[in-house]
């Protein structure tokens, strides 16, 4: 208790009894799965919600023979010898040639 609740108690020190808060505790105990699971849902649509708002406004653009495009240099390098403050992209190359959509030789 706070100092001032011990000449004014508020209600919440009026109201209390060790039975009911025992009682309370394992009532929430028995609710906590379904508490996580409406959690894990919420979250869930949450994300959908995202990520349909997101692909609504994304225009994909497929890459051809001849466009120029840039490199992840963290890929390129997986032991991560270059530094923090290397260079996050490699490039500009030139698509050589499409071999699956997503693929590409350059």
């Amino acid at each position: 208790m706070i100092p001032v609740e011990i000449g004014v108690q508020s209600p919440r020190v009026v109201h209390f009894s060790e039975e009911n808060n025992e009682e309370g505790l394992r009532n929430l105990l028995d609710l906590v799965e379904e508490l996580r699971e409406k959690a894990a849902n919420k979250v869930a649509a949450y994300q959908q919600r995202v990520s349909r708002y997101y692909n609504k406004r994304v225009n994909p653009r497929p890459l051809r023979e001849g466009d120029l495009v840039l490199r992840n240099s963290t890929i390129a390098d997986p032991t991560g010898t270059r530094g923090k403050l290397a260079p996050n992209w490699e490039g500009p190359y030139k698509v050589k040639r499409v071999l699956h959509p997503g693929t590409f030789k350059l």
